[in-house]
């Protein structure tokens, strides 16, 4: 028998008044694979992550997460779950070792200092582990903020523009290694990325949002054939403008 989605998301709603920013989207995602959550601002990417992590609560729909539903039970998910964005900052005045110690201890992490030196060779940061985080730059920040998302080994992954900020080289590294790592023990990843070529590298599926409505879906070569375009980058343009083949979709 098929193993059942890690993921699983049923007619989802969340209102805020009037403004449906999330508006009865249904989708479910396999494990080990890699699904990307795209829109324009305002789509409804952040709210829907934010209520599968369990810090918002729907207005309506279900939500299952490795078999649990959430937020009922999202105690008994999230210690297999992590998150990572660059837009959500760590404690400043702390170093990147003591701010990623934390986060170890509160995880539950055995060998935390095993655990951060492997995290410090693999994502370049221990030249700068005893800098106050806030002194970092934004890309050495995506880093540290990747690193704390690993410490757990997480089966679920989620990733708000997980290589924001940084270099061709270095973002072109952190994929490797994000792919390596799901090589490794078969992780699920779900990312919101505005970089239309790293969607393309690294997802098995795409949901397409706009105005809090899931308007296309499907793997990204399925999705470059159906709207006949050359790349990711020109689909994502024409769906989040509302065409499709000179229509615009409702």
């Amino acid at each position: 028998m098929a193993e059942p989605p890690v993921i699983q998301v049923e007619n989802l709603r969340k209102y805020y008044g009037s403004v449906r920013a999330v508006d009865g989207i249904s989708f479910d995602i396999a494990r080990g694979t890699t699904c990307a959550l795209l829109g324009g601002n305002g789509a409804g990417k952040t709210t829907t992550i934010a209520m599968l992590l369990g810090l918002l609560l729907p207005s309506s729909g279900r939500i299952h997460i490795l078999g649990e539903e959430v937020p009922r039970h999202h105690h008994r998910v999230l210690p297999r779950m992590n998150f990572s964005s660059p837009y959500v900052d760590l404690p400043q005045r702390l170093t990147v070792a003591e701010n990623l110690t934390v986060y170890a201890r509160l995880y539950g992490v055995p060998r935390v200092r095993e655990r951060l030196a492997a995290l410090g060779r693999d994502l370049d940061i221990d030249a700068f582990f005893q800098r106050p985080y806030g002194s970092l730059s934004a890309g050495q920040k995506t880093r540290v903020a990747l690193a704390k998302a690993l410490l757990n080994e997480p089966e679920i992954l989620l990733l708000d523009e997980p290589t924001a900020s940084l270099d061709p080289d270095t973002a072109d590294r952190m994929r490797g290694i994000l792919t390596d790592y799901q090589r490794r023990g078969g992780a699920t990843l779900l990312l919101a990325s505005h970089n239309m070529s790293e969607v393309e590298r690294l997802c098995d599926q795409v949901i397409m949002l706009r105005t809090g409505c899931i308007v296309a879906s499907g793997a990204p070569r399925e999705l470059i054939r159906r709207y006949g375009r050359k790349d990711m980058e020109e689909v994502f343009l024409d769906i989040a403008r509302g065409i499709q083949s000179g229509e615009v979709i409702e």
